[in-house]
């Protein structure tokens, strides 16, 4: 049993590890930058630390500051929660040198799959299905315009080291290519450092679909059944939902065992997600995994009662996972709580909370760390909270969803809530006729 645990985080994931670790018996470290010293992750937390300036660079990322705050504390591991430094082999490995556990796979692990090329030939060598495209990194205009040509248009750009839609373009004509592979060259060097980009065939009519897997020291690997989070704007996720409405018995099979097959291919350990694109004729490929918790884990959670939270703090212990497969028992929506104008283009909408009031009741789930006089500040991601519904039916945990929105009261800052309540009344969502590109033709009545 870890004694104490750091959590290198801020928000509302740092709220929630805190709850589970509190629910077993170990202490807790928060980490925050002066921004943040008003976060209720720093209230709840037993100790905390300030680690830097707003930035994130002077902070959330940086790791000497974070290792030195673990030491002074005599933590014993650290939780990285998602987004930071979740994915980050050399944060982990750094870990590892000072005898402190990272919460999640080895440095060697999040190496094979953070980089998508390897993690590519990775999955090819397992046996999973990938989508057709070229092998390795595309060098130059010339090479990139013949294999579009052998792949066939549209085909899609990607950057290497990427995610969030960044180095990434779309191509539909030879016309098109030499601009998508200066500008997606040029962006995935501006976000990432490394301006890598390789090429997909484009796939029409797709939706998001990933798997939980669950993976324990011992080489068993299970999965908790999929998450649809095709509703995105601009490749950012703003509701997904267990089980998908498009899914089948015999898909979920299939993809369940192509995504064990996966973790397996890594001998992975610790909760992860493998995300797959699924065509109209429901054929599915593997896109890329995500070494760490992620977001949306309150939709798994929901429906097959599992908290993954815990479940990834013993595995870091050295506890053998079950090895049995879940499926949904009910149905969950969660809804993204961000600070935003969705009748501005989703404009970032910063600043003071000066009126709260957050749904409950029956099948409603709130995660959050913002309160009333709560300042939020404008250096991080606009998320401010989710919003879980849970039922008997799809049909249901909408209606509740669409309650449950319609009692949220956030004054202060526009947020997404309206964008939410129109969605829960749109009749292609509510009949599960929706795709990757859905919102691309939704406007806000």
């Amino acid at each position: 049993m870890f004694k104490k645990i750091l959590i290198a985080n801020r928000g509302e994931i740092a709220l929630r590890v805190i709850r589970t670790c509190r629910e077993m018996g170990i202490k807790t470290v928060a980490v925050y930058s002066t921004a943040d010293r008003d976060s209720l992750h720093v209230k709840f937390a037993d100790e905390a630390v300030c680690i830097g300036k707003p930035q994130s660079s002077d902070s959330y990322l940086n790791i000497a500051h974070i290792m030195a705050a673990a030491e002074i504390t005599n933590a014993d591991a650290i939780h990285p929660g998602y987004g930071f430094l979740a994915e980050n082999a050399r944060f982990s490995q750094i870990c590892a040198d000072h005898g402190i556990k990272f919460i999640g796979p080895t440095p060697d692990m999040i190496s094979k799959m953070g980089d998508k090329i390897t993690a590519k030939e990775t999955m090819i060598k397992a046996g999973v299905p990938v989508v057709p495209g070229g092998e390795g990194l595309l060098e130059s205009i010339e090479q990139t315009k013949a294999l579009a040509k052998e792949v066939g248009y549209p085909v899609i750009l990607k950057a290497t080291a990427g995610g969030g839609g960044k180095g990434m373009r779309v191509v539909w004509s030879e016309e098109e290519i030499e601009k998508a592979y200066t500008t997606a060259k040029m962006e995935a060097a501006a976000s990432f450092k490394n301006d890598g980009i390789y090429m997909e065939k484009f796939v029409e009519e797709p939706r998001h679909i990933e798997i939980q897997v669950a993976g324990d020291q011992y080489g068993n690997v299970c999965h908790l059944s999929e998450r649809d989070c095709s509703i995105q704007r601009r490749h950012q996720k703003l509701v997904e939902e267990s089980p998908s409405p498009f899914m089948t018995a015999d898909l979920r099979a299939r993809m369940g065992e192509a995504a064990i097959k996966a973790a397996a291919a890594i001998n992975y350990e610790s909760v992860g997600t493998i995300e797959f694109l699924v065509d109209k004729h429901r054929n599915f490929y593997f896109m890329e995994m995500n070494t760490r918790i992620q977001v949306e884990h309150c939709v798994t959670e929901e429906v097959v009662s599992y908290d993954l939270i815990k479940e990834q703090i013993k595995i870091a212990m050295g506890e053998k996972i079950s090895g049995r497969n879940y499926e949904p028992q009910l149905h969950a929506i969660e809804c993204r709580i961000n600070a935003e104008d969705p009748y501005n283009d989703f404009r970032p909408s910063p600043g003071k909370i000066t009126n709260l009031f957050t749904p409950g009741g029956h099948g409603v789930r709130v995660d959050s760390h913002v309160y009333a006089g709560y300042v939020i500040p404008p250096y991080y991601d606009s998320m401010i909270g989710k919003l879980i519904t849970v039922a008997q039916t799809r049909e249901e945990a909408i209606d509740t969803m669409y309650r449950a929105l319609s009692e949220y009261v956030i004054e202060g800052v526009k947020t997404t809530i309206p964008f939410h309540l129109q969605l829960m009344q749109n009749e292609d969502f509510r009949k599960g006729n929706f795709t990757t590109k859905f919102l691309e033709s939704f406007t806000m009545k």
